[in-house]
C-alpha cells in the first residue's frame, strides 16, 4: 500500500523543505469567540444574581 502523505523527517532535504514551507509559517491563530461567549455568559449571570440579591 502505497502512504499518501509521506513523513518529511524521514529524508533531511524533505524536511527541511517542508519545515521552511511558507504553510507552516501561516498558522491561524486560535479563535477568541470562546472566550467572549464565556466572559458574556459569567457577566449575565452576574447580574442575574445581583438582581435576584437586590429583589430579596
Amino acid at each position: 500500500m502505497v502512504d499518501q502523505h509521506p513523513d518529511p523527517s524521514g529524508n533531511t532535504e524533505a524536511f527541511r523543505a517542508f519545515a521552511q514551507s511558507p504553510e507552516a509559517a501561516a498558522a491561524e491563530p486560535p479563535s477568541r469567540l470562546p472566550l467572549i461567549i464565556g466572559i458574556a455568559l459569567a457577566v449575565v449571570v452576574v447580574v442575574a444574581l445581583v438582581g435576584w440579591l437586590a429583589l430579596r
